[in-house]
């Protein structure tokens, strides 16, 4: 077996593990013992339960990203329709992303800080990304250009960020998801021409 494929399976067993019980409760024994691995082939890859949950954790945010890259870079789409699909997938995305949730958790007990990094890197990505759709609505005419587009941005993200608590820990997304376009509609119209 190929060394990047243990390292694979152990990922993926710690990724469901993590989901289910969270990162105090998995330990590492249960993770070697559910991916029938030694424990030592843990260690060979990540130096500690904390780098296994941030490789968890990172692979997640990648599929957030990869998915989300898809509508920015879509020349199919205007800018409003690009940031209204943008916020919908992900918020759908995150609610799939049980081990963010985790870290989510974690903000009220005792913060991850081997985490912060993944989530300031995700930050500024998203900044990034959304910024680009912003430009593009100014050049269409169909966002507003006054104000300071870097302050918008970064209000923006914590709109984002302050939904993730009810939709993702307090199990609200489900009510809520048939509601996205009236919310989505409120905050593209204040930026809106």
């Amino acid at each position: 077996m190929q060394i990047d494929e243990t390292k694979d399976i152990i990922v993926s067993v710690a990724n469901k593990l993590f989901s289910r019980f969270g990162f105090q409760k998995t330990s590492l024994d249960e993770i070697a013992k559910t991916a029938r691995k030694a424990k030592g082939s843990i260690y060979y890859h990540f130096a500690s339960k904390e780098e296994l949950f941030k490789e968890v954790v990172s692979r997640e945010m990648s599929v957030l990203k990869n998915q989300l890259s898809v509508i920015v870079h879509n020349t199919e789409l205007n800018a409003g329709d690009k940031i209204k699909n943008y916020l919908i997938q992900r918020m759908e995305l995150l609610n799939n992303a049980a081990n963010y949730h985790e870290t989510l958790k974690a903000d009220f007990y005792e913060h991850y800080l081997f985490i912060d990094d993944l989530r300031s890197e995700l930050d500024k990505w998203e900044i990034d990304n959304l910024r680009n759709i912003l430009e593009q609505g100014i050049n269409e005419g169909y966002f507003n250009k006054s104000g300071n587009i870097e302050v918008l941005l970064e209000m923006i993200i914590m709109v984002l960020k302050g939904l993730e608590i009810p939709f993702f820990l307090q199990n609200k997304y489900t009510r809520y998801s048939p509601h996205f376009d009236d919310l989505i509609g409120v905050l593209v119209k204040g930026i809106s021409k």
